[in-house]
């Protein structure tokens, strides 16, 4: 049996009619007694449940703030401190007194700083502070070769000491700041010339022009220097001694001779700088 229209309008609701024509206009909810005043949709419910969550191990509810439409999450302002401040953190640097040039502790590649000092240079009878330097090492590396050539540390710096670092394959790297600002590329080049072939001949007993002349041969003379340029020599595993100038690769060298040879200029008998020298035997007591 169909139902009657007061059958379905209880259910649906009480529809309005509109009275000349007898067209239904809307239906008017009928207030449930059993059910609160204000039904909730379920859109309503969505957001609901959006906002609030369940926590599984007490049962109690967390409040969840909305996230604003159209707005990028950010982090947390703690979080945002400390990246700042991280970025700001400098290099710890040794600063060399005779010249003030600074020298980071530490290079990306791991070597330390184990001493710094300066050159100088006797022109027309007057000493000039031609280029501070610093001389980084492996450290690692040289405290396992240390131990195994001399075993129990000396009470202080020695001879042998000096020879196992000139004589190791070790990585090193010497690097030199320009001070004197009248330096140019030919006067660089002589000065490593007499330094490097004094070396050799200290080492074997007499000269080697040509080895010598490898080292910043290659060096144009159209380089400009100025107070502040800097010098790279690096003695790579396998005995290979690399020159750079400015950030340019001026030669690469593979020779065990020239390597100890530029090695010597600072920690052999007659090193550029005597207090450097010492300061380098120092390091080298501290890693025993």
């Amino acid at each position: 049996m169909a139902p009657t229209v007061e059958e379905v309008t209880a259910k649906a609701g009480m529809v309005e009619i509109e009275p000349k024509t007898g067209v239904a206009l809307k239906v008017v909810a009928v207030k449930d007694n059993n059910k609160t005043d204000n039904p909730v949709s379920r859109t309503d419910v969505k957001e609901t449940a959006k906002e609030e969550k369940v926590n599984g191990e007490n049962g109690t509810k967390a409040e969840v703030v909305p996230k604003e439409e159209g707005k990028a999450e950010t982090e947390p302002t703690s979080k945002i401190a400390l990246k700042e401040e991280t970025e700001k953190e400098e290099v710890a640097v040794e600063i060399e007194p005779k010249t003030g040039v600074s020298f980071p502790v530490k290079l990306d590649d791991g070597k330390q700083l184990n001493s710094a000092g300066v050159r100088k240079k006797s022109i027309l009878g007057v000493g000039l502070k031609i280029y501070s330097f610093g001389i980084y090492a492996e450290n690692e590396k040289l405290k396992d070769l240390l131990m195994s050539k001399i075993g129990k540390a000396p009470t202080k710096p020695t001879k042998e000491m000096y020879q196992v670092v000139i004589d190791s394959d070790v990585g090193m790297m010497v690097r030199l700041v320009i001070v004197f600002s009248g330096l140019t590329m030919s006067m660089v080049r002589k000065n490593f010339d007499e330094g490097l072939g004094a070396s050799i001949k200290k080492l074997t007993g007499g000269k080697n022009e040509e080895l010598t002349n490898k080292m910043m041969g290659a060096a144009s003379d159209d380089i400009k220097l100025t107070a502040g340029s800097v010098i790279e020599i690096t003695k790579l595993p396998g005995y290979i001694l690399q020159t750079k100038v400015k950030d340019e690769v001026v030669s690469k060298v593979e020779s065990e001779l020239l390597c100890r040879a530029y090695i010597y200029m600072y920690l052999g008998d007659d090193a550029f700088d005597k207090d450097a020298k010492e300061k380098f035997g120092l390091s080298l007591l501290s890693l025993f």
